[in-house]
């Protein structure tokens, strides 16, 4: 048995197939299926439907250890796009538990990333058009951490001290929304040029009060954000972190400080940092192929933190590798898990785990991959 993580667990089981246990929650494998948003809320009232427990369902039944949720807005105005989930009222957690129950029918965790998209907001979904959704077409009125837009969307306001503290306290009130919900894990977005992030980064936000300015200020937030959601849900489950490592643009945030950063999330109870790169700012010259981002997560990683990879990672022998050469303790799929719903299911085929250690769900029993095909 390797490190006693459970029955069909031996020498030859490949990485991706280890359990993983943070706090309380044992996660049956490696392979994550990465937040990716859905714009399927037609009602823009936040509350996730039928399309939302198909799109999950079918991951949770396809073989993933962990499944998160797209990103979820702890606020009306802290929606990506109107059609985007959200978890700050009760109607929107009766929803969700649809979900979650179907989660528990398969022995699969899941998770809700919880967001606020800043500056970024109120925009359309990608098949809708492009920048900002306009008063009379349903969008509404953004804020950052300064009033400098993201290029070709309208302008935020900049927020105030009293701002910051709202948007705290409504990620806290939205975790304790996700407890209600059932979720297993909650995770903190503070990636992709969205409001967390902009105050990360130097290129976004020229504060010079106590949220800005130096590492300490531009970081303070953040930190605010993970003690106030730990609380929240309290000591039991996990809390993740999801960054973008860098900007890519010269004088931006830095892989080294995302490892400092992870590090101090850490010390407050953050269980493992999701490591993705980009989106502080339009055009960053992003040098993108397979696996692209994992030496980031290495680099965080090497600051004594639990971390997850994700970039262009498809397939089975790629994620093996990057788990086996130390760079990531899991990997998230985003895209692959688009297109390929049960995509663990053929990875386990693939490098050989036996068919009864492989997370099929009963009724799909007939339909197991072989090496033999």
């Amino acid at each position: 048995m390797r490190r006693g993580l459970g029955p069909h667990v031996t020498e030859t089981t490949p990485l991706l197939f280890e359990p993983m246990t943070l706090r309380g929650l044992r996660i049956p494998n490696r392979v994550w299926l990465a937040p990716m948003c859905q714009y399927s809320v037609t009602a823009q009232d936040g509350v996730p439907t039928d399309w939302h427990l198909t799109h999950l369902g079918a991951r949770l039944a396809g073989g993933f250890g962990l499944v998160l949720t797209e990103a979820t807005a702890v606020t009306p105005d802290g929606r990506i796009s109107p059609e985007d989930t959200g978890l700050w009222d009760d109607a929107q957690v009766a929803a969700w538990r649809r979900v979650t129950d179907f989660a528990r029918t398969q022995g699969t965790p899941i998770g809700v990333q919880l967001a606020h998209a800043g500056r970024k907001a109120s925009t359309y979904a990608p098949w809708r058009g492009t920048g900002s959704v306009p008063l009379h077409e349903g969008g509404w009125g953004t804020i950052g951490p300064t009033a400098e837009p993201f290029a070709g969307y309208a302008a935020p306001r900049a927020m105030t001290t009293d701002d910051v503290a709202a948007v705290v306290q409504a990620f806290a009130d939205a975790t304790r929304r996700a407890s209600d919900a059932g979720f297993d894990v909650v995770e903190i977005h503070a990636a992709h040029g969205y409001l967390l992030h902009e105050f990360l980064s130097p290129l976004v936000s020229t504060r010079t009060d106590a949220y800005g300015g130096d590492f300490e200020g531009r970081t303070r937030i953040v930190l605010e954000t993970v003690d106030a959601v730990r609380a929240a849900w309290g000591d039991d489950r996990p809390v993740l972190l999801r960054v973008s490592a860098s900007d890519w643009v010269e004088g931006g945030w830095t892989p080294a400080e995302s490892a400092r950063l992870a590090a101090l999330a850490a010390e407050r109870g953050v269980d493992l940092v999701d490591v993705s790169s980009g989106g502080a700012v339009a055009d960053a010259p992003i040098e993108t192929g397979p696996g692209y981002q994992v030496p980031f997560a290495r680099e965080v990683r090497d600051a004594g933190v639990a971390v997850g990879a994700v970039g262009q990672i498809t397939d089975p022998g790629q994620a093996e590798k990057i788990l086996a050469e130390g760079s990531a303790d899991a990997v998230l799929l985003a895209r692959a898990g688009l297109r390929e719903p049960s995509w663990p299911l053929r990875a386990a085929a693939e490098l050989g785990l036996p068919r009864e250690a492989t997370p099929y769900p009963v009724q799909h029993a007939a339909g197991a991959w072989s090496t033999g095909r």
